[in-house]
């Protein structure tokens, strides 16, 4: 009888974060692709865009006019997805049409003036400035009792839903703690009680041990690819030492985020030669909810890009009725990304 091997045969694999299981198809890569296939937009973009609501001076869409910033910017999103002034409410039919109120702030940060520019080619000074606002903004919304979770995240490309081309992300405060992060408390917290230390600093450790699936590495960071991994070049980064939240973070620790974040958006642009469209966000502890004991500060990112700049891995089917499935594996992903150049393949990037 043949041995099990994953690299060849269908199995599942479990997301210790989560408790959920993805369906693993290493074999499926060797089906002929006819599927859809998109055109890449052309990457050329101004310095400055007068029509753009998020470059320096010009209108937003509300009226209100952006300072004539030079660096990271930040301010209230003019149309919030969560307000702060949202009366509490609730409903329960029967338990059958349940909703309760919901108050929130959502921030946009402008990572740079130049219009032009996304993560990858931004230098790395510019980075670390993106990084100590996102801290700073972080400080300011947890000081505000009612609030209970803080999501920082960037959504980059047309496909993802980004609705502006200005080098952005998001930054959304909520009075509650959302599904996802519910997930990821409660078991890291169980994983904390059992073992007496973090689950992700345990799995840092197994990760060093294979070398499988780390792409990149720092004194205080670690990429890769997750053995979990739903999207075919999903990643996560995780911080070395086990922190809560990005206040933690010491200046060498914010640096050092930001020479990550520089490399390994970099080979994501350089997998297909194009601004390589994710979604990506921090998962933190929840604020003002008591003890967090086991939390571990990470980042995930997760792009549609399957095969080449215009082929993306579609959510449908069995996906959407059942569970995740990918064709590649992790550790193929990690290998593709792990031998992949840290210089951008443009040659107008920003200077290191």
């Amino acid at each position: 009888m043949t041995a099990f091997d994953e690299k060849e045969h269908p199995h599942k694999r479990l997301n210790i974060l989560t408790g959920e299981w993805i369906l693993v198809s290493p074999h499926r890569t060797k089906r002929p692709w006819q599927g859809k296939t998109e055109t890449a937009p052309p990457d050329n973009r101004p310095v400055y865009d007068a029509a753009c609501y998020l470059c320096p001076g010009n209108k937003r869409a509300d009226g209100n006019d952006n300072p004539a910033y030079t660096g990271a910017y930040v301010f209230t999103n003019d149309f919030s997805a969560l307000l702060a002034d949202t009366p509490f409410g609730e409903r329960n039919d029967d338990e059958l049409l349940v909703a309760e109120s919901e108050q929130g702030i959502c921030r946009v940060i402008s990572f740079s003036p130049d219009h032009s520019l996304t993560l990858p080619l931004l230098s790395i000074a510019d980075i670390a400035a993106v990084v100590a606002l996102w801290s700073e903004e972080y400080r300011q919304l947890s000081a505000k009792e009612w609030v209970r979770y803080i999501q920082i995240f960037e959504n980059k490309g047309d496909i993802m839903g980004c609705s502006n081309p200005h080098p952005h992300g998001q930054i959304w405060a909520s009075s509650s703690i959302p599904v996802e992060i519910e997930k990821e408390s409660f078991r890291q917290k169980q994983y904390y009680r059992q073992h007496g230390r973090s689950l992700l600093a345990a799995y840092i450790e197994k990760e060093q041990q294979l070398q499988e699936r780390i792409i990149l590495e720092n004194e205080h960071f670690i990429a890769l690819v997750p053995y979990w991994a739903v999207w075919p070049y999903e990643t996560m980064i995780i911080s070395k030492r086990q922190v809560e939240n990005i206040l933690a973070f010491t200046a060498a620790e914010q640096h050092a985020l930001a020479e990550m974040l520089k490399m390994l958006t970099t080979k994501y642009d350089n997998l297909f030669e194009t601004s390589f469209p994710y979604s990506a966000g921090m998962h933190q502890a929840p604020v003002n909810s008591g003890n967090q004991d086991g939390w571990h500060w990470h980042m995930h990112f997760y792009p549609p890009l399957l095969r080449s700049a215009t082929v993306k891995k579609f959510m449908v089917g069995y996906e959407l009725l059942a569970g995740p499935q990918r064709d590649i594996t992790a550790e193929y992903a990690a290998a593709r990304l792990r031998e992949l150049s840290n210089n951008h393949y443009r040659q107008n990037v920003s200077p290191m």
